[in-house]
């Protein structure tokens, strides 16, 4: 306000100077009789021009009252401009941090159908939008609506006519801007949506370039990125040509309002209704007013982007916190690893059909549970519904007595681990992605060095150049898939859990090392409730217990020998993966046989 309140004065020290310091006073004329009451340089500003008495000294106390001016106007420009940055990069760090703590406590529902690129850009680019809206355009709003009162102010104590006069094209500029404003919104929304999968692509493309290295499918991906990227391009390209419409259209009514001023103001300066200092101030003031509501296009473009930004930034806000919603006593028992499902159904919002139907089952304390089926029996979401990733539709799961959704869900996370079949690992040391999960501030190697060795995997750490301290790459690609799992194993061991899943985290070890690695757990402690998660005869059958899933419902149920010789789905698997392993073992032998008699 103090800045845009003392730009107007400006114009009337031009007045002044003009008027009263370098005109030519005689003959006096209408206009010079209404002078003294016309003049609308402040008081105090007069008082101590007219110290001099001579023109020329007037004039130099002039200047240099005009430069002290200045000087007070720069001061106050800096600290505007220092605070405008301040402000805006707060509204932005705050805005970032509660949005990035939002997307951390959104379900995993959500995040199995939300876009990574997608929410990479909100929570960056739609961000910095608002930050630029907040920081530059925001103040230049403010700025406009009190450079045009002040100016409004001035130019009415100068001449009311005149004043009038000056303002007619201002209805149809703030007309011209909101139909603008209104025709290109739904531009800013395409091209946001645009950017936002070309980021998607890019993001997917990086993530999975060992695939696409592998398939030599660099072709599609760049012609894919290429259509993404060409229709965000076109999306802009429509906002630059609305832009130079509205630019050019704008500059045509203000300078046909710049003319329409000054052939005014030459009439009533001719006719001695208006001092030439007057008539100098006016054209000051109407540059004033009109050009900083020209920049109104600037502000409406930006003002767009940002409320389109703004608008993808809540849609990810108004989605539920899953912690948000549950009730104030949600309990804390003590885990100790008896579970209980008893009929427990789950459905999809979006399927048809259940996933899981009626299923029953109790595991006491220090059993080993082993689940098959095939795919899409529902063996993950069982285990999904454990951990409390999903929560199930029906029936009842009970941990140590407890109902699963009574216990808070941060609780049973901390207390229930899960081992997935493709593992994520941080782009950080082997050591450090061991020891994340740890409660501890500090993990002791000794610790470390332990978990590894259960998982079978120190071996593997040792042989590395840089052993513990050798950095995983981005989400572990230096690392083969195996392991990459038995890091994953050890990175939850360190926890020391009472109940561990392992959602055929064991895959892509060899037979021997999954052997080793149960009996490493089972050493470990007798108490450590296990679920193993498996498509493998061989790690299944030495679990205490078989869970045979089929089409969501548990079709068997019984120890290893039971199922052989009692099942019908478990004894074909059973056949099947023995046929399939002993001819790869009478294949190898035969091998073997062969090369030993060429030696």
């Amino acid at each position: 306000m103090f800045v845009t309140y003392t730009r107007t004065f400006i114009p009337l020290f031009y007045q002044y100077a003009i008027d009263k310091i370098l005109a030519d006073l005689k003959p006096e004329t209408k206009a010079d009789a209404i002078l003294d009451h016309e003049s609308s340089l402040p008081a105090l500003f007069k008082d101590f021009i007219n110290i001099g008495d001579s023109g020329l000294q007037k004039l130099l106390f002039l200047v240099i009252l005009l430069l002290i001016l200045q000087v007070i106007r720069a001061v106050f420009m800096f600290i505007r401009g220092r605070s405008n940055a301040v402000f805006s990069e707060s509204i932005a760090y705050k805005m970032r941090v509660k949005l990035y703590d939002h997307i951390q406590n959104l379900s995993y529902s959500y995040h199995t159908h939300a876009e990574t690129g997608d929410l990479i850009q909100r929570s960056t680019s739609d961000i910095d939008t608002v930050r630029r809206f907040v920081g530059m355009q925001l103040p230049e709003v403010f700025r406009i609506l009190f450079l045009f009162t002040f100016t409004l102010i001035q130019m009415l104590r100068i001449h009311v006519a005149m004043t009038f006069i000056s303002l007619i094209v201002v209805p149809f500029i703030f007309t011209f801007a909101y139909i603008f404003f209104k025709r290109i919104q739904s531009v800013f929304t395409e091209t946001e949506e645009s950017e936002g999968k070309m980021s998607t692509a890019l993001q997917e493309n990086l993530t999975g370039i060992r695939v696409v290295k592998a398939f030599a499918n660099e072709k599609h991906e760049i012609n894919k990125f290429d259509s993404l990227s060409r229709k965000y391009s076109d999306n802009i390209q429509r906002i630059i040509n609305s832009m130079a419409v509205y630019w050019s259209s704008s500059d045509l009514i203000i300078f046909f309002q710049i003319i329409t001023t000054i052939v005014a103001g030459a009439y009533f300066t001719i006719n001695g209704m208006l001092s030439l200092g007057n008539f100098v101030a006016f054209i000051s003031y109407i540059t004033f007013i009109l050009w900083p509501i020209r920049q109104l296009g600037r502000v409406i473009v930006d003002f767009g982007k940002s409320s389109v930004s703004l608008n993808r930034i809540e849609e990810v806000l108004s989605e539920e916190d899953e912690y948000e919603h549950e009730a104030n006593n949600m309990k804390t028992p003590d885990i100790r690893g008896k579970v209980e499902f008893r009929n427990v159904s789950f459905q999809f919002d979006d399927a048809n059909e259940p996933t899981l139907k009626n299923v029953s089952f109790k595991i006491n304390q220090g059993e080993t549970i082993a689940v098959i089926g095939k795919t899409g029996s529902g063996k993950s979401t069982l285990a999904h519904l454990l951990v409390r990733l999903y929560d199930y539709t029906s029936g009842s799961i009970k941990i140590d007595g407890t109902e699963l959704r009574e216990i808070d869900k941060k609780w049973a996370r901390n207390h229930i681990g899960i081992i997935l079949q493709e593992p994520f690992l941080f782009s950080r040391s082997i050591f450090e992605n061991i020891g994340i999960l740890s409660d501890k501030d500090k993990m002791l190697e000794e610790e470390i060095y332990q978990a590894a060795q259960i998982a079978s995997v120190h071996n593997d750490i040792l042989d590395f150049e840089e052993g513990y301290k050798t950095l995983v790459g981005e989400r572990g690609v230096t690392l083969s898939g195996g392991q990459k799992q038995r890091v994953a194993i050890a990175r939850m061991l360190v926890k020391n859990i009472p109940i561990l899943i392992f959602d055929d985290s064991l895959s892509a070890v060899d037979t021997e090392t999954d052997l080793s690695i149960r009996n490493a757990l089972k050493q470990r402690s007798d108490d450590l409730t296990k679920i193993i998660i498996t498509h493998r005869i061989s790690t299944a059958m030495e679990a205490d217990r078989i869970i045979v899933l089929e089409d969501g419902e548990i079709a068997e149920m019984g120890s290893h020998d039971e199922l052989v010789n009692n099942s019908r789905i478990y004894k074909k698997i059973w056949e099947i993966q023995g046929s399939v392993q002993g001819d790869f073992n009478q294949s190898f032998s035969k091998e073997e046989g062969e090369d030993n008699d060429a030696k």
